[in-house]
């Protein structure tokens, strides 16, 4: 490993004062079995397994527009089977999810140069409306999808409520928390990277990845794609809300920089622009994104915003394909000059920002932003793949935020939950506080870690980093409500990973304020509710654990919020989506 790889072992929550916070682990197993929906689009259609495997989903709503997304897949994953070199798809947009009214519908052609994959920007619709879609191709019909425009421009929305999730690692765990997360009805889920891995085959915990290595070529990282996409789970939730999406770095190689590969001796400039050309279609091919975001070879214009009425704007970065090679040393990392997001995008990123006009900026990052020093006691030592290793832009940025309003930045990459206030300065403990920043955890990735070597390794490092208000090592997902007053977050984690019958449940929660720079901790919930086992695993009850209370600004408080109980996951109706070509009714 060329560069950096993060966090230990572990699954503990710290308080940033220092102390284990015992109790707050979830445990127990699932109830009742069920299977992965299978349900008609309605009389008279017929359901296929092999046409619409890789499911439905829709992304990056606008308030009269949102994008609808399918594969029609041959019998032979990776390649083009025995498909004709295009097939006609039709869609069909509904008020409701009986389809007694179709809105908008029409027909494309899936080619096999897009891996028959369907892009279909519907426009013309009315702003905060849920949809409900379908696909049809070669005698089939795809599940139903559910989607949600955004509010319309000049509007107040009372809340609009976002599921901020990244690093789902198909080998190590099973993706159930999505189950839950469909059950929270979030009006989008945000992906900010590492929705494949490129694992070779023989590198699994709990499920194989597919073929002999890691995945090069555009075949390649197809078959890698419908592997992830054919999780019931995941289809599931695609289904059920719009998802914004950005790639990280496993989409196509662990720790890529700009046109470096990591390993540049192996993969010399142009032999890595050609796989990542391949890597960049597969992922085209696969997500619910416009053809502003289609790949021209190996370069893509993957940042952009979206409003939500006068309440939100988010900003979606792309912090790999512009940013300089990682630093190796400290030395380094402190270099003028050296960016992680490059010119034309800072400078797109603080205009937005500053002129949004909107009342809370959004800022989707890659990976984490707040400073993390792994080294206890006196001197500094950071991960020169975050923002640490490019600290001038980093520190340039931060001071840009004090002439933005309400700037929060979501991020991933850590498989971890870490929550910070942003500084001004992070050599100075009494710097001001200029933004907050959530750092999701992973889906899967990572898988159950160990709680005692976790606490051992990071709580001697805590005081190092005063900033964060928290630390958790176990997966999930963090559900933002965003209202004009505040953003209340919460952090829902699940047991396991390890089989389908985790337990999920929300962990902590947490409050910024309009306003206010920064974010506080507001209280710790340790009450797991079941999810719903897919495959054919013996379920058992849950079980909860109590937390001891605690000061807010530091600990974890002992304030409940009560959680869900567990019901059967609905995925929208299953029928099947198709091809690869956008079209506006």
């Amino acid at each position: 490993m060329r560069r950096r790889r993060f966090l230990g072992a572990g699954a503990a929550t710290l308080g940033a004062a220092g102390a284990v916070t015992a109790g707050q682990l979830l445990s127990g197993n699932a109830s009742a079995s069920v299977g992965p929906s299978t349900a008609t689009a309605g009389p008279g259609t017929a359901v296929s397994g092999t046409v619409f495997k890789l499911g439905v989903a829709s992304g990056d709503p606008l308030p009269t527009a949102i994008v609808l997304w399918t594969r029609v897949t041959p019998s032979n994953p990776g390649s083009s089977g025995i498909l004709p070199p295009t097939v006609p798809v039709s869609w069909e947009l509904a008020s409701d999810s009986g389809f007694t009214k179709v809105l908008k519908s029409g027909t494309v052609n899936a080619s096999a140069t897009l891996g028959y994959s369907v892009h279909v920007d519907v426009t013309g619709l009315t702003a905060a409306t849920d949809y409900w879609y379908r696909f049809k191709a070669l005698g089939r019909t795809s599940r139903t999808g559910r989607t949600r425009t955004a509010p319309a421009a000049g509007s107040s929305p009372e809340k609009v409520r976002i599921a901020l999730a990244s690093c789902q690692n198909y080998a190590h765990g099973y993706f159930t928390v999505y189950q839950d997360m469909v059950k929270q009805k979030p009006d989008l889920v945000l992906f900010v990277g590492d929705y494949i891995y490129e694992s070779p085959a023989y590198s699994y915990r709990v499920r194989r990845h597919e073929g002999s290595g890691s995945p090069v070529t555009l075949a390649q990282y197809r078959a890698r794609h419908e592997q992830y996409g054919s999780d019931p789970d995941l289809q599931a939730m695609r289904a059920a809300a719009p998802f914004v999406v950005v790639y990280d770095d496993h989409e196509v190689e662990q720790d890529w920089a700009g046109d470096t590969a990591n390993d540049p001796v192996a993969w010399p400039r142009d032999k890595f622009l050609a796989r990542r050309a391949a890597a960049f279609q597969a992922y085209y091919e696969h997500m619910p994104i416009r053809t502003a975001q289609k790949p021209s070879g190996p370069d893509v214009r993957m940042y952009r915003s979206l409003d939500f009425g006068t309440l939100a704007r988010l900003h979606v970065l792309d912090t790999r394909q512009y940013r300089d090679d990682q630093a190796t040393t400290q030395a380094g990392a402190l270099e003028t000059g050296r960016v992680i997001m490059g010119d034309t995008q800072r400078n797109w990123l603080v205009n937005s920002a500053r002129t949004s006009g909107r009342r809370w900026n959004l800022v989707a990052s890659q990976v984490m932003m707040a400073e993390t020093d792994v080294l206890a006691g006196e001197g500094k030592e950071w991960f020169y793949d975050a923002w640490d290793g490019y600290q001038v832009e980093r520190n340039s940025l931060l001071a840009e935020f004090q002439d933005v309003r309400n700037p929060v930045v979501l991020s991933g990459d850590r498989h971890r939950t870490i929550v910070s206030d942003l500084k001004l300065d992070f050599d100075d403990p009494d710097s001001a506080v200029v933004g907050a920043e959530f750092v999701g955890t992973s889906i899967s990735s990572n898988g159950d870690e160990d709680l005692e070597a976790f606490a051992a390794e990071w709580a001697p490092k805590l005081a190092d980093n005063p900033h964060w208000k928290m630390i958790d090592a176990r997966r999930g997902y963090l559900l933002l409500d965003i209202s004009s007053g505040g953003i209340d977050a919460q952090l829902r984690t699940i047991s396991t990973v390890s089989t389908r019958t985790g337990t999920t449940g929300v962990a902590a929660t947490f409050r910024v304020e309009d306003g206010v720079p920064g974010v506080h901790q507001v209280g710790v919930e340790t009450t797991a509710t079941a999810t719903e086992p897919t495959g054919s695993e013996s379920p058992t009850s849950p079980s909860t654990s109590t937390s001891p209370a605690s000061d807010e600004s530091t600990e974890p408080s002992a304030t409940p919020t009560p959680t869900d109980a567990a019901t059967t996951t609905e995925a929208p109706s299953a029928t099947e989506p198709v091809t690869d070509v956008t079209a506006t009714p």
